[in-house]
């Protein structure tokens, strides 16, 4: 299973590039059950702000329901072990809280990547990230 960080999501809600196509292919092979995936609620919590500085809330409010009705996409748990592991990871490596959270739920749940636009994570030495 791969874990999707939020900028997969943001850049399928926001992007007009490429990068925002290739999001938006990655979650089409998700909800067609192409592709195994998974993220946390902290991935919605980062969408809705960000499309709501970005456009409208009624955006915002429509990218979380997308978010939340996406078929096949498995929303992972973030918990007091998850928490208690992202913190030691951020005493590993120079990781922010939230993305410590991403690493931390994805290396718990299995997952075989991290797709991310963020090369920060490629200092997590536990689990590996694929790009968008």
């Amino acid at each position: 299973m791969l874990y999707l960080d939020s900028n997969v999501f943001i850049y399928a809600a926001l992007s007009r590039e490429a990068i925002g196509s290739r999001a938006r292919q990655l979650l089409q092979k998700v909800r067609d059950g192409q592709e195994e995936a998974g993220s946390c609620s902290l991935t919605f919590d980062e969408l809705v702000c960000v499309v709501q500085r970005h456009r409208s809330r009624e955006d915002a409010l429509a990218a979380g329901q997308s978010f939340l009705a996406l078929a096949n996409l498995r929303i992972l748990v973030v918990d007091q072990d998850s928490l208690f592991a992202a913190l030691s990871l951020m005493n590993r490596y120079p990781l922010h809280p939230r993305d410590a959270i991403h690493a931390s739920t994805a290396i718990a749940s299995g997952c075989s990547a991290i797709v991310s636009s963020d090369n920060h994570f490629d200092r997590v030495n536990e689990i590996a990230r694929k790009p968008i």
